[in-house]
């Protein structure tokens, strides 16, 4: 058998061929360039019943990953991250708690290891020794990591109201770090104009063709963990959207296999009301998104105003028979607060936002009280600046032991 049965490349577009063992970004169309793979062949020599066997890493996928040599695999430890229902938090009567996938659990502490680790692995098949990347924060943490992992040098460009602790992060993993007045998309423009200047290969979501791939594993883990039966409904914080694209992507690919059987989950993009390109286009019916003037929103990793990969988004919520929904900064806030103190998963601002997601749509019947639902929590909540007023925590100033025995009677 081999590692890999990926066999071209695909024009998203167009569907133009182009050759996988060669360094490539967009295609000539300037789309994305998606992997496929010779899935007879593949469904002929590998079961499902194999997969499930393997250990639960990322790599157990390797046969639809596109490194051709597990020689080349950059790997940090990449574990199947769990789904935590929230039995505690809120939901309607009737309705079945919901599932936080928590990709918190990853290297670097987010789902963006998924896809980094895949593009620096095949950064390291073509030869690759520069790479750069506009971030809001946790996509250039990650690159950061593999790319020192692999030997590769990492430039990453965050706008300068990017957490400090990301930044740090970034930096601590070697790679150079700039902050710059602007949002993630004058970000790119500096990655864009550098890559022919200094060299440097362009990680940006979307524009090489593999973070899809690895992120496409998270819908894969989802079949696995529900024995085969997706759930019905799946609400995905939506930026770049990598994740989205490529976990439509990849149940396709299972389909084709014969492993499992449709209808496929209903994808939901959630965005924030002070960034939601994504939303107004699919209330629209419009096939592509305006970019989004003046961005603003807590949840810094779905603050991307135009997204190169929108179209692909808006189809897949079409095809999958979702939709797109937008929710305010203090939903996010509230719903971050909420789930902790009842459940004790502390979500990021992307997460949280998948929470107060969920609740508006079945307050408005948009899913059913029967749906089994996941709700994806992109990072670990410890990467952002914590809840500090009175009415969610209440530490004051240091006590000795006898008036903390004091205050505890009284309580």
């Amino acid at each position: 058998m081999r590692y890999s049965y990926a066999t071209h490349l695909e024009c998203s577009l167009t569907g133009r061929h182009y050759d996988i063992g060669k360094l490539q970004g967009l295609s000539a169309a300037n789309k994305p360039l998606l992997a496929r793979y010779d899935l007879e062949a593949l469904k002929r020599e590998l079961t499902r019943a194999e997969i499930s066997r393997r250990a639960q890493t990322l790599w157990r996928w390797h046969e639809l990953l596109p490194v051709p040599d597990p020689s080349h695999v950059v790997s940090l430890g990449e574990v199947e991250t769990p789904l935590i229902p929230l039995l505690n938090s809120q939901r309607p009567a009737s309705y079945a708690a919901p599932f936080v996938k928590d990709e918190g659990r990853l290297p670097t502490g987010s789902f963006k290891a998924r896809g980094l680790c895949l593009a620096i692995s095949m950064a390291k098949v073509h030869g690759v020794h520069r790479v750069a990347i506009p971030t809001n924060g946790n996509a250039g943490a990650a690159m950061a990591a593999y790319a020192a992992r692999a030997g590769i040098e990492a430039f990453c460009f965050c706008p300068s109201d990017t957490p400090e602790i990301n930044v740090r992060e970034i930096a601590a993993q070697g790679a150079a770090v700039w902050l710059v007045n602007g949002l993630i998309t004058d970000c790119a423009k500096l990655v864009r104009a550098g890559s022919s200047e200094f060299g440097w290969f362009d990680m940006s979501t979307l524009k090489e063709p593999f973070r899809i791939e690895g992120k496409k594993t998270m819908g894969l883990e989802l079949a696995v963990q529900f024995d085969w039966q997706l759930p019905d409904v799946v609400f995905y914080p939506t930026g770049g959207g990598t994740g989205l694209i490529g976990m439509w992507k990849g149940w396709q690919e299972l389909v084709e296999l014969g492993w499992i059987r449709g209808p496929l989950p209903r994808l939901v993009a959630v965005q924030s009301s002070g960034c939601a390109p994504i939303v107004r286009a699919f209330d629209r019916g419009a096939n592509e998104a305006e970019p989004w003037e003046h961005a603003h929103t807590i949840a810094w990793g779905i603050r991307v105003p135009s997204a190169i990969g929108d179209f692909l988004i808006l189809r897949a919520l079409r095809e999958s028979g979702g939709f797109a929904v937008a929710v305010s900064d203090a939903e996010i806030e509230w719903a971050r607060a909420h789930v902790g103190q009842c459940d004790g998963l502390l979500l990021s601002p992307e997460g949280a936002a998948t929470y107060a997601a969920y609740l508006q749509a079945a307050a408005s019947d948009r899913i059913n009280a029967t749906d089994k639902v996941v709700l994806f929590n992109c990072a670990t909540g410890l990467k952002y600046a914590l809840p500090d007023d009175s009415q969610t925590m209440d530490v004051g100033a240091p006590l000795d032991v006898e008036a903390v025995r004091r205050k505890l009677r009284a309580h």
